[in-house]
């Protein structure tokens, strides 16, 4: 996999910051009280990845090195080794930055590091995980200097989006949108919340862990260890007369079950389920021990979406798929017809990557009557999506064809991101 740009001077300007640590410092680096001496290394991490518009950071130890890999546009990217020697003093110098137990080694943690760079503020999130070779960690990006986009930014279709909004509009329900993790679930979550913040609406949000603040929003942070769940925010906010409830996931029985309870009983409920599609999100409600009849009565719309990596701009060019290709995403008719398909060469802009910037696509189902019908029977997956493909319902697959065809991504981006609903 290429490596973004520049690389090379990356991990030349890092040899350097390690070559001026004394090895003596490093068997007191993680000591209460003590600076410690790889400071300028962890900084260094991390400032390069916030640079790089990076969502990720992971901190992996091996055997023989330690190895950094940003994650960027959906992709990881390796970026710097350490010598082993480092990966001690490393991880303590995050698990301190991080507020965590360095003493703790055997269990994983989860804390929060927050920091400034020139005039950004970088908010990361903290998680290690215990390996045979070390601790790994992954430090996750909470970017709230960015703008929350309104709807008509999100990408989405002229008759999605009218569906979208008649969702929005009602006045009690569920909307679940699904995707799997790193797939804007959030994003997509919040610009609703904005169409629908207004003066005389109540809006009270359960996350974990809050990453925008809205004002005129009531917002709570996930506290597990205080007794603060999903299930004990949601019971509250049943007392204090919301309009519009939002939570951040769906993860048991006992938040899928208030969830609908507040959706039955006059509230609009938002929320996020882990599925590959939209329908599917009948069956993983099904899973977490929803009866059927609760799942039609309350679900308004599913909306499934992906980030596909888009064509660098700087260096796309046109180019002629080979057409096995083609027939395999059923695009047959194109052979030949004078459709221009791009890529990208790979340039310093894109990292040499041939992608820059990602956008959304989306699947948004408007639950009908006749699904409504179909969930209650249990009816399989497949009998669901025949019923609303024949309503014009316009899958994942579909809605990335169509940016093939103009010429914003690239057939393997299609493949990566999507399965074909047969």
């Amino acid at each position: 996999m290429a490596c973004p740009d520049k690389s090379e001077d990356m991990q030349e300007n890092l040899n350097k910051v390690i070559a001026s640590i004394d090895p003596s410092k490093l068997i007191h680096a993680g000591k209460p009280g003590e600076l410690s001496p790889v400071i300028p290394i962890v900084n260094y991490i991390i400032v390069q990845a916030a640079q790089k518009n990076s969502s990720d950071i992971h901190i992996e130890p091996e055997e023989k090195f330690l190895n950094v890999r940003y994650r960027i546009d959906g992709m990881l990217h390796r970026q710097f080794t350490l010598p082993p020697g480092l990966t001690t003093a490393v991880i303590a110098c995050i698990k301190t930055m991080g507020g965590l137990d360095i003493a703790q080694k055997r269990l994983p943690q989860d804390g929060h590091i927050v920091m400034k760079a020139g005039h950004k503020d970088i908010d990361l999130r903290i998680s290690t995980c215990p390996t045979v070779h070390g601790e790994n960690i992954v430090l996750s990006f909470l970017d709230k200097n960015e703008t929350v986009m309104d709807l008509a930014s999100l990408g989405i279709g002229t008759k999605e989006m009218h569906l979208f909004r008649e969702i929005l509009g009602a006045p009690y329900g569920m909307l679940l949108v699904t995707g799997p993790a790193g797939s804007g679930k959030t994003t997509t979550l919040y610009s609703s919340l904005q169409a629908v913040n207004k003066e005389d609406v109540s809006i009270m949000a359960v996350e974990d862990p809050v990453e925008y603040l809205f004002p005129g929003i009531r917002q709570v942070n996930v506290n597990t260890a205080a007794g603060l769940t999903f299930g004990a925010a949601l019971r509250s906010f049943l007392r204090q007369d919301p309009d519009v409830i939002m939570v951040g996931e769906l993860r048991d029985k006992e938040t899928a079950g208030l969830a609908i309870q507040a959706a039955l009983t006059g509230h609009l409920v938002l929320s996020t389920l882990h599925t590959n599609d939209s329908i599917s999100a009948f069956t993983r409600l099904a899973d977490m021990g929803v009866e059927p009849f609760l799942a039609a009565s309350s679900v308004l719309g599913v909306v499934a979406q992906r980030l596909v990596r888009k064509v660098c701009e700087k260096c796309k060019e046109p180019y002629t798929p080979l057409p096995e290709l083609l027939k395999d995403l059923r695009l047959d008719e194109y052979i030949g017809t004078g459709v221009t398909f791009m890529k990208g060469r790979g340039c310093e802009f894109c990292g040499h990557s041939g992608y820059k910037g990602r956008f959304g696509i989306y699947e948004i189902l408007r639950v009908s009557a006749a699904i409504q019908e179909l969930v209650l029977k249990r009816s399989s997956a497949d009998q669901i999506r025949n019923t609303a493909g024949k309503e014009g319902l316009i899958t994942l697959r579909q809605a990335v064809l169509k940016n093939l065809l103009a010429g914003l991504t690239t057939a393997e981006e299609v493949f990566r991101v999507t399965l074909e609903q047969v």
